[in-house]
């Protein structure tokens, strides 16, 4: 294996590493003003992720700075025909984290209101948002001989790109909810159940959906292949052990579904890092656009020696953090980002 293909197996790591993480995130923003209907329990939703998203932000941030690194011509081009939707998705990710540090700040309950939608419209959009720029990659761009973007806004919302958006909202609403299946308590715990019951069935039907269509726009028939099959079982696995009360195991089997499904882009993707819609001649590929040899060297030796400390750490601070957050009628965390002391399992 050469080192550009090392790095664009890295690369999927890291986009796989962060709508696993971030998509439970997402999910709980999401759903926290369902299942709370009162200030109280919206914080307990909002603390079971109170010691985790911002860490999980960081694979986003690492991911865009290895593919800058290592594909500088893949980042420019996509960054460049994503500019406007990238903006947007800044914004959307600031207004989140302000969410988590404002909210509290002031008891009125129209402060308190506005931060909660503020946090359940950001978390709707940003996996729908970065789900689509990454089916994007596959489906193609018009993009010239030079690797230059030369469409606008519309030629970016491709059907496509939107369904692997939609589809990535839909397993992170399911991922978020068995997270707060395992990690709450009380009436907030039971809704998430049973919404979570729903959800899996929504989703099962969104990535059947994507799974033809992947193989389809990767001109490889219409049966699924076997990331995508994996993918839909995943999903139905979720459905399974939420409807037989496994916390643990339909939040494993979700992680898998919504990681398997961002895998299968970049599986389909191979030997490309972006397709050209104008002409299958002006692909990007993984050795056109990877970064001269001594840059990936350096690269992969930093890789070899943080990204197990990363791992060893992020673990850490799960196992730590792995006990329940009160529900309803126990006592409260003072702060929405304070973690609550936990209810043994």
């Amino acid at each position: 294996m050469n080192l550009p293909t090392l790095w664009f197996m890295i690369i999927a790591v890291l986009w796989i590493g962060f709508f696993v993480l971030e998509g439970f995130d997402f999910g709980v923003g999401a759903l926290h003003h369902y299942v709370g209907r009162t200030d109280t329990e919206q914080r307990v939703a909002i603390n079971s992720i109170g010691p985790f998203w911002d860490g999980n932000e960081v694979w986003l941030i690492v991911a865009g700075a290895a593919t800058f690194a290592a594909f500088p011509d893949w980042y420019a081009t996509w960054f460049s025909a994503l500019y406007l939707a990238l903006m947007i998705t800044l914004m959307l990710l600031m207004i989140r984290g302000l969410t988590f540090e404002y909210r509290s700040k002031i008891g009125n309950p129209s402060w308190r209101k506005f931060w909660t939608w503020a946090l359940t419209v950001s978390s709707l959009l940003l996996p729908v948002m970065f789900g689509t720029a990454l089916g994007d990659l596959l489906v193609g761009l018009p993009v010239n001989e030079s690797g230059e973007f030369t469409g606008n806004l519309l030629d970016v919302l491709t059907p496509y790109g939107l369904w692997t958006g939609v589809t990535m909202l839909a397993l992170s609403l399911l991922h978020g909810a068995t997270f707060l299946r395992l990690k709450t308590t009380g009436i907030v715990a039971e809704r998430a159940d049973t919404i979570a019951y729903r959800l899996a069935w929504i989703a099962a039907g969104a990535v059947i959906v994507f799974a033809v269509w992947t193989h389809v726009v990767a001109d490889e028939g219409v049966l699924p292949g076997p990331v995508e099959s994996l993918a839909v079982f995943m999903v139905l696995a979720a459905a399974w052990s939420i409807r037989d009360g496994h916390d643990g195991w339909a939040f494993t089997a979700t992680a898998f579904a919504i990681g398997l499904s961002a895998m299968s882009i970049f599986v389909n993707l191979y030997p490309n890092v972006l397709v050209s819609s104008t002409d299958e001649a002006y692909n990007l590929t993984i050795a056109d656009s990877a970064s001269g040899n001594y840059a990936l060297k350096v690269m992969t030796i930093v890789v070899v020696v943080l990204m197990p400390v990363v791992l060893v750490y992020q673990g850490w601070t799960f196992y730590v953090l792995r006990q329940r957050v009160r529900g309803p009628g126990e006592k409260q965390p003072t702060s929405d980002l304070e973690t609550a002391s936990p209810t043994p399992t």
